[in-house]
């Protein structure tokens, strides 16, 4: 057996042109959608993911509204930027880039942020809503990008959640707890168990899967032998293994390479959920303006996007 592959570059590519159109038919309205990035000092990963994102944004026709401090930033005036951004008419939704330097309450920050502006669906309030909002077909409410990625490559590469059992690897507020919320909605009707750290015996846990999420951050952490023939696996976790001969970063995945050999699906790392998390994030801040044309969303245009999939 050798797995499909859950391209997360192709399907990514699929949800931008829809939102291209979606943009459009904002623009014809008068509303333009922004994205807000807070970046706070110079770390090189953090330069590159707002970058990245803002390119993204470009593609969609989104404008980018970026806002930039130094390391020696202090709490306060991180602060006032977040007022800013939530005060600025041009953003619909925006980030604040995390992690922020050390002396900065990112959980005092985080909440700062109008939950109406939250492109990440990671405010208090927004996981809150999550918690309490049970049906998928609820589109009012920004959903975290990388369970919304997840759950979007699922269903647009034909992989069924309705009643399969979900085994998720990793309980960070980014992933693994949103995404088992997600993932048990009605509409998407997955049984999830939540694994992490010091659950006794991973593996037996991955054995009962149909789909298998890693997203602990230990490298080739899920070995061929935990899984079910056919499962889905998907690969999210990220770990820095050495560096390049030109100096970059040498990154590693959290499934073996050999599991490709027995799942059914396997998303690629890079190039699975990554792309997947950057399009949810624009897709947020679309969603944001469109909210404010009008409740219903989807009255403005029907480009095959489904904002229960998400």
């Amino acid at each position: 057996m050798t797995a499909i592959v859950l391209d997360g570059v192709a399907t990514a590519a699929t949800v931008k042109e829809e939102l291209t159109a979606r943009v459009r038919a904002l623009r014809e309205r008068g509303i333009v959608p922004g994205l807000g990035t807070l970046l706070v000092g110079d770390d090189p990963g953090s330069r590159s993911y707002v970058t990245g994102k803002h390119r993204d944004c470009a593609e969609v026709g989104v404008q980018s509204i970026a806002v930039e401090l130094p390391a020696t930033a202090t709490q306060a005036e991180v602060a006032q930027a977040v007022r800013e951004l939530n005060a600025d008419p041009a953003v619909t939704g925006f980030i604040v880039q995390l992690p922020l330097p050390a002396g900065i309450d990112e959980n005092a920050i985080v909440p700062l942020i109008d939950p109406a502006k939250d492109a990440d669906g990671l405010h208090p309030a927004n996981l809150g809503r999550l918690v309490l909002d049970v049906d998928a077909s609820d589109d009012t409410v920004p959903l975290p990008c990388t369970p919304a990625g997840i759950v979007e490559l699922l269903t647009r590469n034909g992989v069924a959640t309705a009643g399969r059992h979900v085994t998720v690897i990793g309980r960070g507020i980014t992933v693994g707890r949103p995404l088992g919320l997600l993932l048990s909605r009605r509409g998407i009707d997955a049984t999830v168990t939540l694994t992490h750290s010091r659950t006794p015996d991973i593996a037996d846990q991955v054995r009962r899967a149909d789909i298998v999420v890693a997203a602990l951050g230990v490298a080739h952490f899920v070995r061929p032998e935990w899984i079910r023939p056919g499962a889905a696996v998907l690969d999210v976790g990220v770990t820095r293994v050495g560096t390049t001969a030109s100096g970059r970063a040498k990154l590693a995945g959290d499934v073996d390479s050999e599991v490709a050999a027995v799942a059914g699906w396997i998303s690629p790392n890079p190039g699975g959920v990554g792309p997947m998390t950057r399009a949810m994030l624009v897709a947020n801040v679309v969603a944001a303006a469109e909210r404010v044309v009008t409740p219903d969303s989807r009255e403005l245009v029907d480009a095959g996007w489904s904002s229960g999939h998400a």
